[in-house]
């Protein structure tokens, strides 16, 4: 089961529930350890992480697992910020909605992707670049230099705080 893409809890086995939280989860933490001290040592520096939506909303049918790793890396995001920040090192994320990408051809029929798109208040899925600019501002220490453990939702009004 482990290269299934979705599955409810009671049916995934063990390689599948290891694929998700290394892909989804452990990698965060595997790759913070590796660049932290070098941002530390360099002065500081901005981590961003990706989450999604549906670390807040559970997710959809089978999705539940890889939901609750996003869900952690939510939690993580917002622990490096507050351990960090000693280290000027500023620590945010982004959260997607449902955005038009490769995964969706080959995963998401076009009856599932207009049912997604209906439930998104500006009536369509997101794009690749209209994330980029959350990134883009995070990343910048001109326009985003006050914040750190935020995670910014890019969803068409989907999800609202």
């Amino acid at each position: 089961m482990a290269s299934c893409v979705v599955a409810p809890i009671v049916q995934a086995d063990d390689d599948y529930i290891d694929e998700v939280f290394r892909l989804n989860a452990r990698s965060v933490v595997a790759v913070s350890r590796r660049v932290i001290p070098l941002m530390a040592q360099g002065g500081g520096g901005n981590i961003i992480n990706v989450t999604t939506q549906a670390a807040r909303t559970g997710g959809g049918p089978g999705a539940g697992l890889y939901a609750a790793c996003k869900g952690f890396v939510s939690t993580i995001t917002r622990t490096m910020a507050k351990e960090l920040v000693k280290d000027r090192i500023r620590v945010n994320a982004v959260a997607p909605g449902v955005i038009e990408t490769p995964f969706h051809e080959g995963h998401s029929s076009p009856e599932i992707l207009k049912s997604f798109a209906n439930a998104i208040p500006m009536g369509r899925l997101g794009t690749a670049q209209e994330c980029a600019g959350a990134f883009l501002f995070l990343a910048s220490e001109a326009a985003s230099g006050y914040i750190t453990g935020q995670i910014v939702e890019v969803n068409g009004g989907q999800v609202m705080p």
